[in-house]
């Protein structure tokens, strides 16, 4: 898929995540090695009202999350071993795809609040045997409020259903 293909394509073609859990609203660009995404933060979020009441924060750990969704667009986009890969039927796939196995270091230096526009930017530093090795950064204009590193892997399915 090329770069504009990308562009216009849904970020609910990549991950099975929907609403109210769907963090990432737009992929701004996408490679092999790099992906950008954004969000706007509309202050409507479920988590925003009680962090925290008076003065609403959008959470770090929401912010990794992000981060995290946004490299797992990269893997199902750039690295899925699947030929087949159905977001409308989770049941159909053999691999979820990008499941969070390690978090390294994540760095807050700032706040994100309602107004704000999160733009996330991941890099693919490594890979090895289906374990991706990412670094993060997200920024609110020109700049950056949180860097974090982590690793994401694929897993059978079967895995999340208990099975």
């Amino acid at each position: 898929m090329n770069y504009y293909q990308h562009r216009f394509s849904s970020v609910e073609n990549y991950l099975h995540h929907r609403d109210p859990y769907l963090l990432v609203d737009s992929i701004v660009s996408i490679s092999r090695e790099q992906i950008v995404t954004q969000k706007m933060v509309t202050g409507n979020e479920f988590f925003i009202s009680g962090h925290f009441p008076g003065s609403p924060i959008f959470p770090g750990a929401m912010m990794q999350e992000m981060t995290t969704q946004s490299a797992g667009i990269l893997i199902a986009a750039e690295f899925n071993p699947m030929q087949q890969y159905k977001t409308e039927d989770p049941a159909f796939n053999e691999y979820a795809l990008g499941v969070l196995i390690k978090i390294g270091q994540a760095r807050y230096k700032s706040f994100a609040r309602p107004g704000d526009l999160l733009v996330v930017t991941i890099e693919l530093t490594d890979h090895f045997a289906g374990v991706f090795d990412f670094s993060g950064s997200i920024k609110v204009g020109s700049k950056i409020i949180m860097r974090n590193s982590f690793q994401l892997t694929n897993v059978k399915s079967t895995l999340l259903q208990g099975n």
